[in-house]
């Protein structure tokens, strides 16, 4: 049975699958103080809305020429650009916005207002097999 919110795939040619973290480019928008690894606001992407971790802030760059300003920073604030590792808390399929555009957009919420926004650049999938429900041969 499918339901509202559900990401459904051909299970033949790359079926969807949960994911374990993803890189993604973010631009923040308006947040307060400063956003650090470890920062877990929601994330709306597509009809999901599941919380995610800032797992590392990789580099943070200009917003306009996409050139790398920093490596690693500790933070980054309001105005600022970065490339942020994520991890959801709870399974959710995401995709690249290179191959699917709409599982490629999100929006990061904290204190019931849109702190940021992002594309996906790359994915990291679970891989169910690892979950010991595959069959031995």
């Amino acid at each position: 049975e499918l339901r509202r919110g559900y990401v459904a795939s051909d299970s033949k040619n790359d079926p969807a699958k949960a994911t374990q973290d993803f890189l993604a480019q973010v631009i923040v928008l308006n947040h307060p103080g400063q956003i650090g690894n470890g920062y877990s606001p929601v994330l709306d992407c597509h009809t999901a809305h599941v919380a995610c971790k800032f797992k590392e802030i990789t580099e943070k760059m200009d917003r306009r020429s996409g050139k790398v300003l920093e490596t690693a920073p500790k933070f980054v604030k309001s105005g600022d650009a970065c490339m942020v590792i994520l991890e959801p808390s709870k399974p959710m399929t995401v995709e690249s916005f290179q191959e699917y555009p709409p599982l490629g957009r999100f929006a990061v919420r904290d204190m019931r207002q849109t702190v940021a926004v992002g594309v996906i650049k790359s994915v990291n999938k679970k891989d169910l097999a690892a979950k010991g429900g595959a069959k031995k041969k």
